[in-house]
């Protein structure tokens, strides 16, 4: 009790202070946070580098994602401190840490990265994403990115790969090595359809047929299924709605992100899908756009609902 009430004066005390001080409050937190598990991250992936055994190897990369879960929750931990965010969050139920998960979600802030580990850590197993390449080189975070196996993909635009078609095979093949490594081990293949952040200015740029979201990428969640589709247990797709705006990273921290909603859906794998080649079958390639254009128009229906449902509540 004692603990609560402590818990609930320091609350108090924090809700007080401006939204600038909450969010140095919140930086503070997040690098001490960062600085406490990523030394320990890169101990273990030095020794994961130069041991050769394969059941060492493997031990250290449970312990690593262990360690990266614990970050993770380290992240809620002071989210909980500094926010007084509502999160309206549906479709956990059945969810296995010791399954693999292929997680797709719609991208709008690099807030959604938060959410998304607040909402599925320690229910399903680590997400791993597909990272620009250019991340890499983001200080301390890049490091820890690469210790934990992220892949990183180069980003060309549809010009450079219409003039040199054979970077798109070289970014498949990355894709496809990135997949059998997470074979080994329980994972969950995260993966932005949209390749990048929602704006209305991409949106106008790519004359995007639908009203919440940019045009998909298949490429990434096809070699996904391809290499891996055996072994997810579910396609998770995942909605993210700010319904009162989208917060940039610094509006988050300091607390300006009054409510979030999360819904889970869960899609069965389609397995002739994972039978399918994406890249030498044309008609694979096909089923493959169809069966995402469908993911899609539900998904910008269930925005356009969500959104109307919480002015309808106001």
């Amino acid at each position: 009790m004692k603990r609560q009430a402590v818990r609930g004066i320091l609350l108090r005390m924090l809700h007080r202070l401006p939204a600038v001080a909450i969010g140095c409050v919140a930086v503070l937190l997040l690098v001490l946070n960062t600085f406490f598990w990523v030394p320990l991250l890169l101990v273990l992936s030095l020794l994961k580098l130069l041991l050769p055994f394969k059941p060492v190897r493997d031990a250290l990369s449970r312990a690593l994602a262990r360690v990266a879960e614990g970050w993770i929750a380290g992240n809620g931990a002071w989210m909980a401190l500094t926010q007084r965010t509502e999160w309206d969050v549906q479709g956990l139920a059945g969810l296995d840490p010791r399954r693999w998960y292929l997680v797709n979600c719609n991208h709008q802030s690099w807030v959604d990265v938060l959410v998304l580990q607040r909402v599925f850590n320690r229910r399903i197993p680590l997400l791993k994403f597909f990272l620009k390449r250019e991340l890499l080189w983001v200080p301390v975070m890049g490091l820890a990115w690469w210790a934990l196996d992220f892949p990183f993909m180069r980003r060309h635009s549809e010009a450079t790969l219409r003039e040199h078609p054979r970077l798109r095979e070289q970014d498949l093949l990355t894709a496809r090595r990135a997949c059998l490594k997470f074979a080994a081990q329980p994972t969950s293949v995260m993966n932005f359809l949209e390749g990048t952040r929602f704006s209305a200015a991409k949106q106008r740029q790519q004359l995007s047929p639908y009203k919440h979201l940019l045009r998909p990428k298949v490429g990434g969640i096809a070699l996904a299924l391809n290499t891996m589709g055996e072994q997810f247990e579910a396609v998770l797709d995942v909605t993210i709605v700010y319904p009162d705006g989208v917060p940039s990273f610094w509006q988050f921290l300091c607390g300006r992100m009054k409510r979030v909603v999360v819904r889970v859906q869960h899609v069965a794998v389609p397995r002739e899908l994972a039978r399918a080649d994406y890249v030498a079958d044309p008609r694979g390639r096909a089923a493959f756009r169809r069966w995402v254009k469908d993911l899609w128009q539900q998904k910008d229906a269930r925005i356009a609902a969500l959104l109307a449902e919480d002015l309808r509540g106001v």
